[in-house]
């Protein structure tokens, strides 16, 4: 039965909600008087639309199946992925933005998660999460691989600053934080570099673990006892049962989408607290304690240093090698360019970058985009000059600096106000 024609979620839900959308989009970048916070304003109407629409699962249905009825009324068993590729690959379709498995009805789903499940442990296991495989390990990864990588070369991290559920979160801090009136801290230049080279580590860290605990899947030795599948889901792994994808049991994105869904109703947070293990969720199913410790932390620090997390997040880095690194970044449609004969070397965007991306400044001119930049365009706004910075895909402009001090005398002082 199709997605979009239950009871529940008829034909016409889609349409409209994309109605509702670009009207409201249009609406918010009309009225926005600031013209250093059009695309911003203009960007939290598509961040929270993007969260209705692929993190939270309330419009696609069907809603309340007797499968995971004890969830709640989230579509959790209609698989978007075997719609288009079938028991090949029947899990959600992999996209680059930070959502959990749990929680999201497997519409969009993680390719982190599924890059560790596919090595164990389904590396050769026909049986998922209640769903059947007809490939192996090697072909899924191949799968989730190359529609991230079509992602990235498509829109690049722009899918982390306009899309991810865990970056409309930090922007959220963010806004807090400028309530306050508490002005944001910054890394060292060298600090930051090193974050962002931490990304490759992480993400390299954990896929090693994983390959340790499918070793016996993949080579025929079992490195880590009890990492041998079995049962009839193939997660019956003894000591590993609770780890098969060993970032998600770090991952802060993880308790956030679970305790927003049970906030709003679209998950059982009875159910939830249920399946919990041991004091403070030491091992819990959906919510652990060392999720929570995770979340916590990176929240903090996301208060503090604006976009924390995606200074370090692993597949921002995917998404970044995939866009930005050679010979990806000859083919990448979405780009960050600068011209440099309307540049006055001001700093503001600089300045004005959440990640502290550099390129934009640094470089001559030409393309500016880096795997730091989130193509959120905040310095093509903030900047003073016009037609200095721009975000362009396929070579065509999509939005262009203004010089939005016309009248007044272009200096970063003036602007500096605005970057806070």
């Amino acid at each position: 039965m199709s997605a979009v024609q239950t009871e529940n979620s008829p034909l016409i839900v889609i349409p409209i909600y994309i109605l509702i959308v670009i009207i409201s989009s249009i609406l918010i970048f009309k009225l926005t008087k600031d013209k250093t916070k059009k695309i911003s304003s203009l960007r939290l109407v598509i961040q929270i639309a993007a969260v209705v629409a692929v993190f939270m699962g309330l419009i696609l249905g069907p809603f309340n199946v007797p499968l995971f009825q004890p969830l709640g009324p989230a579509p959790r068993d209609h698989l978007i992925g075997a719609d288009f590729l079938g028991n090949q690959f029947p899990d959600g379709i992999s996209f680059p933005i930070l959502a959990c498995y749990y929680p999201n009805g497997r519409t969009v789903t993680c390719p982190i998660w599924q890059l560790q499940a596919y090595i164990f442990p389904f590396w050769d296991h026909a049986r998922g999460y209640n769903v059947i495989y007809s490939t192996s390990g090697l072909e899924k990864i191949g799968i989730v691989v190359g529609l991230v990588a079509a992602a990235a070369i498509i829109l690049g991290r722009s899918v982390c600053g306009w899309l991810c559920p865990f970056g409309l979160y930090q922007d959220v801090l963010t806004r807090i934080r400028k309530l306050t009136r508490r002005r944001h801290l910054s890394f060292s230049n060298k600090t930051n570099v090193k974050l962002g080279q931490a990304r490759y580590i992480i993400i390299a860290v954990f896929l090693l673990l994983s390959v340790i605990f499918g070793s016996y899947a993949i080579f025929g030795t079992e490195l880590v006892p009890g990492t041998i599948p079995g049962g009839p889901q193939g997660t019956e792994a003894g000591i590993i049962g609770k780890i098969n994808e060993p970032f998600c049991l770090v991952c802060p994105a993880r308790p956030l989408c679970v305790l927003a869904e049970c906030a709003v109703g679209a998950m059982s947070y009875s159910y939830v607290s249920q399946i919990a293990y041991g004091p403070f969720w030491i091992e819990g199913g959906y919510i652990s304690s060392i999720n929570i410790t995770v979340l916590i932390i990176v929240s903090i620090l996301a208060f503090a240093y604006r976009r924390f997390w995606c200074r370090i997040c692993p597949l921002g880095a995917i998404t970044g090698f995939f866009s930005t690194f050679k010979p990806f970044n000859r083919i990448a449609l979405t780009k960050l360019e600068k011209d440099q004969q309307k540049c006055t070397k001001c700093g503001v965007c600089k300045r004005a970058c959440p990640t502290q991306a550099t390129a934009m400044y640094d470089k001559k001119g030409g393309d500016v985009t880096e795997s730091r930049c989130m193509l959120c365009a905040r310095c093509v706004e903030i900047c003073p000059y016009e037609g200095a910075l721009k975000m362009t895909f396929a070579g065509k402009t999509l939005v262009e600096s203004k010089n939005w001090l016309e009248g007044q005398k272009a200096n970063p002082t003036t602007a500096n106000n605005t970057t806070q």
